[in-house]
């Protein structure tokens, strides 16, 4: 495997994380309810996974790299608006 896949990953994930953490909290805060946040958590965390994986071992260099790229953005503009 190559290492460019594996460090696209690895940002894609830490990002991903970061920011499933970030809109748990906000389900959270909206509605106050712990059933909401984990369905919350649950959706992020199969989507980040299926992005993981399409990362790993089909994408494109590009694709992998804007995928990455735009998770982590979006997730930097989410914590410095919180």
């Amino acid at each position: 495997m190559e290492a460019w896949r594996i460090l696209a990953t690895a940002l894609l994930t830490v990002s991903g994380v970061i920011g499933i953490l970030l809109v748990m909290a906000r389900a959270r805060e909206r509605t106050g309810r712990g059933s909401t946040v984990a369905v919350t958590g649950l959706v992020g965390l199969t989507a980040l996974a299926v992005a993981a994986v399409l990362t790993l071992t089909t994408l494109p260099a590009v694709g992998a790299w804007t995928l990455s790229g735009a998770i982590a953005l979006t997730v930097s503009v989410l914590a410095l608006a919180s």
